[in-house]
């Protein structure tokens, strides 16, 4: 995306307030809709006899696209600007909730979520830069946030649905996904609007987005790039696979039918993660700029993951152990991961730095889900042999291992870096 100033004026905090709120209002759509698969995992495998490894595909084909759209996200932003980028996703976001919601067939819903991963990345480039077209220089980082936080709601209300949505759940698999189709025209209908507002500052050429030239992905950048940031990449892939297809895809399913809860409970249980993460990640975020130390609140984040599945899958601790654990770790985690990126690599290439971790972030996410699924059919993982799902938690708690050790690594590389500074000075 565009690195370029910002114009001398701005629009009125009016409007931006005006812009924020439809924002808003539309990640949480975005957010609800991409984790509405998690909590009608059981009922898809009851009523419609998919398989784990056919449920962990619509998760992950989501992020299949992204590998290579991601790199192309912000350019598109950046010349087509911000508000016509959000509602041409947001529209592509709809439609693919709507195939997946009322398609005959395992293929139809396949190609929603297909649909709905080509526009849902993109479309989340697009609103971080609406947020930076009208906060940028005055108080950018409490809306980015506050924007962030309302996105995590939706991940907490699709999590919560069971239980405000009861009804819906108990007349089958189909009526919670219609639920999602609703809220992602929601979404659409925010992004319409943010649309129709964002006209007039764009026309009085206030706004960033839409006429500067785009900056190119340069591959020969990643030659600049130090052994930090490396260990930083592998974290992310590593961390980010685990977190996202457990809690996003098989977790719901897994208190289910390893520890009894009934889908209403085994919602309620997952969803206080992402309640945590709206309000502990700006807390967090604001001691480590306090501090200042970043690699070892991201080593001790990455650790807590872990601990979290050997507490899950080899003890019988109350389920509010891991799920507080987890909460932390996904709270720590990307708090500290964004901005320590801006500190490893150069201004100029933090943009094509970013590019890179999504890319391989979502290809990480891609293969742990596919892996997962596959792992859950080969060992016949279901409520009637919960068993079957040890090999799933082996593979999770393994890869999250791989990544604490990378987070320990980059912390050794940070306190080398910070002992020869202090040498030469």
């Amino acid at each position: 995306m565009s690195t370029a100033a910002l114009p001398a004026q701005q629009p009125g905090r009016a409007v931006a307030w005006i812009v924020g709120v439809l924002v808003a209002i539309a990640l949480f759509g975005n957010y609800y809709v991409y984790d509405s698969i998690g909590p009608v995992a059981d009922l898809l495998q009851q009523q419609r006899g998919f398989s784990d490894s056919q449920i962990a595909l619509l998760n992950a084909i989501y992020s299949l696209p992204n590998v290579v759209l991601i790199l192309v996200g912000g350019v598109l932003v950046d010349r087509f600007g911000a508000a016509r980028m959000t509602l041409v996703t947001a529209g592509i976001c709809a439609l693919g909730a709507a195939l997946t919601a009322f398609s005959p067939d395992f293929a139809g819903m396949a190609a929603g979520r297909l649909l709905f991963g080509i526009g849902a990345e993109t479309f989340n480039i697009a609103t971080l830069a609406a947020v930076a077209d009208y906060f940028g220089g005055r108080g950018l980082a409490l809306a980015m946030g506050a924007e962030l936080a309302i996105g995590r709601l939706g991940s907490y209300g699709a999590d919560m649905s069971p239980t405000w949505f009861s009804k819906a759940y108990a007349a089958g698999w189909q009526p919670p996904l219609t639920i999602a189709a609703v809220i992602a025209a929601t979404a659409f209908a925010a992004s319409l609007a943010y649309w129709w507002v964002d006209r007039g500052p764009r026309r009085a050429g206030l706004l960033p987005t839409g006429h500067k030239q785009a900056e190119k992905f340069v591959w020969r950048d990643l030659l600049h790039f130090g052994t930090a940031y490396w260990y930083l990449l592998a974290l992310c892939v590593l961390w980010y696979s685990v977190i996202l297809a457990f809690r996003s895809t098989f977790s719901i399913k897994y208190f289910q039918h390893v520890h009894g809860l009934d889908l209403a409970m085994a919602g309620e249980m997952n969803s206080y993660v992402f309640l945590a993460a709206v309000f502990a990640t700006p807390a967090f975020g604001w001691m480590c700029d306090r501090v200042g130390r970043y690699a070892p609140f991201l080593a001790f984040g990455a650790l807590l993951l872990p601990v979290a599945l050997g507490v899950l899958a080899l003890t019988s601790a109350s389920l509010w152990v891991a799920t507080a654990l987890i909460g932390i770790s996904y709270s720590l985690v990307p708090a500290v991961m964004w901005p320590l990126t801006s500190r490893l690599v150069a201004p100029n290439r933090f943009g094509t730095a970013i590019g890179l971790m999504w890319v391989v972030q979502n290809a990480g996410i891609s293969g742990a889900n596919l892996v997962a699924g596959w792992l859950n059919d080969r060992a016949g993982a279901s409520a009637a042999n919960p068993g079957g799902y040890a090999p799933m938690m082996e593979f999770f708690g393994l890869t999250s291992l791989a990544g604490c050790v990378f987070a320990l690594l980059l912390w050794w590389v940070a306190g080398r870096a910070r002992h020869e500074k202090a040498v030469r000075a």
